[in-house]
């Protein structure tokens, strides 16, 4: 049985917030990576429209997925990015490893 937690979160970012959450995304990607629990967290933009952001995630395990979303940066930058991108945020993918 694999136990890791593995999504694809996906929001489009506001016209004009281009840059902001450029630099908010590579910040928290930085953060998020040097979590001991993070196996990978990549973020994407799409290739035909870069305002479209796609972040591969995986975490070691349920616990530390849940450390990663109960730390103090991880809620500073949802707060932020709820005013940047369009409608309520992210839209969340739960993947299963085939």
């Amino acid at each position: 049985m694999n136990s890791t937690v593995a999504l694809i979160a996906e929001f489009d970012v506001l016209a004009g917030s281009e840059d902001r959450v450029s630099h908010l995304v590579a910040a928290l990607a930085e953060q998020v990576r040097a979590e001991p629990g993070n196996i990978a967290f990549e973020p994407y933009t799409r290739q035909d429209d870069p305002r479209h952001y796609i972040v591969y995630e995986i975490y070691r395990d349920q616990s530390a997925f849940e450390a990663h979303i109960s730390a103090d940066y991880g809620l500073e930058f949802n707060r932020e990015l709820a005013g940047l991108v369009e409608g309520d945020g992210s839209v969340l993918t739960w993947l299963t490893r085939a």
